[in-house]
């Protein structure tokens, strides 16, 4: 009965050219074939829910990780979906011990405990297996992506962090970006986000140093941002001067919406932190713009926004530049600073090229909205992250 589903929903030619996504309202009979079979086959339902962990399975062969699957379902389908894809998710990971989980996977894990990933109660049968058959049909054709990890299952030479093994840098750090993001006052957000930069800065060249002393085997590793619709180009752009500013490699897959960094692990913690912070209040700064432009007559929303947010990373990649390069560039450790962190920086781009051999440069293009430009520069500079003086315009 099953295999009679899949061969409608899936595997048919209505499936395989793509058409009828769940929610656009267009119809599918194959999907309704399917969804017909499986409601009317109560015994199915164990086989069905091993099915699905099969596919699962498969995705973290071909390099997906619990987040980047629940990503693109949430992108490309709806609520229900999500919360069956968690619940599978969890289901499939409860084969493996602890210590056979790579060290990103916990922390994702834990998150499927929040209200949004709660199991869904469909309505009725049909319903339930309609939503099924659409997220199997998503998870068959997630294409092999390239791995930033061993695959769950895979012995680990060293065990994974634990949530409580932070290191207090990391700590002070989120402190001080929570506190630059709730604020209402600039110049207080200024001072906590460029105290929380100098931090950052100075924890990866005391990880560094630490590695070269104690002649430890550290290797750059990877990890999977999300660059969500709309004005995707713009935050692509933020998290590459972000990652950039903090000696990693960023590379975009618009197709799949996230950006893979390369660096390492201290390095990786410290991206992610301050890229969610600059895109907070760079959002909240961009709203704040709009309702002014809007008070005063304009209406071109979507191109102000566009604008504003290109501008905004435009001018925060070379900030953040500056800012890094007194901490990196000081040579405060009789000699040994400089050398280090240039052979890390090889490394970086050693393993950005082994695992991105073919890489594309993309142009730029509609940004037309002179005033969004401005008051977008005008907002970075406002987030100021160093204590450089301001560039001139």
């Amino acid at each position: 009965m099953i295999d009679r589903a899949f061969a409608a929903a899936l595997y048919g030619g209505e499936a395989q050219a793509g058409r009828a996504r769940p929610g656009t309202g267009h119809a599918d009979d194959g999907l309704d074939t399917g969804a017909s079979l499986l409601a009317a086959a109560p015994f199915a339902d164990a086989e069905l829910a091993t099915r699905g962990e099969e596919l699962i399975r498969r995705a973290w062969e071909r390099g997906w990780q619990p987040a980047d699957v629940l990503r693109l379902v949430r992108r490309d389908l709806d609520e229900p979906h999500v919360r069956l894809a968690a619940g599978l998710v969890r289901a499939e990971t409860r084969r493996y011990a602890p210590d056979r989980l790579p060290a990103r996977w916990p922390a994702q894990l834990a998150a499927l405990d929040e209200d949004e990933y709660a199991p869904w109660r469909a309505p009725d049968r049909f319903a339930h297996a309609t939503a099924v058959l659409a997220l199997y049909r998503l998870l068959l054709r997630l294409p092999p992506i390239e791995p930033i990890g061993p695959a769950p299952g895979t012995p680990l030479h060293v065990p994974p962090p634990h949530p409580g093994d932070e290191p207090r840098a990391l700590t002070r750090i989120r402190a001080l970006l929570a506190k630059a993001e709730a604020t209402g006052y600039p110049e207080e957000a200024e001072a906590l986000t460029a105290k929380a930069q100098e931090l950052m800065a100075r924890h990866s060249v005391d990880e560094a140093l630490l590695a070269a002393r104690t002649h430890a085997k550290d290797a750059p590793g990877a990890c999977r941002v999300g660059v969500d619709a709309p004005y995707e180009t713009a935050k692509a752009i933020l998290l590459d001067a972000v990652a950039g500013a903090n000696r990693c490699r960023a590379v975009w897959n618009d197709a799949l919406s996230f950006s893979t960094v390369v660096g390492f692990e201290p390095d990786l913690e410290v991206v992610e932190l301050l890229y969610t912070s600059l895109l907070v209040q760079g959002t909240a700064a961009m709203t704040k713009a709009e309702a002014g432009q809007r008070a005063g007559g304009r209406k071109r929303t979507k191109t102000f926004r566009q604008a504003f947010l290109m501008a905004y990373a435009q001018r925060l990649g070379a900030r953040l530049e500056a800012a890094a390069a007194p901490v990196t560039h000081t040579d405060g450790d009789g000699g040994a600073l400089l050398p280090v962190l240039a052979a890390r920086d090889v490394a970086v781009t050693d393993r950005a090229e082994r695992m991105f051999p073919e890489t594309t440069t993309t142009r730029v293009r509609g940004v037309r909205d002179g005033e969004g430009w401005a008051q977008g520069a005008a907002a970075a500079d406002r987030a100021r992250v160093g204590h450089a003086a301001p560039l001139e315009r």
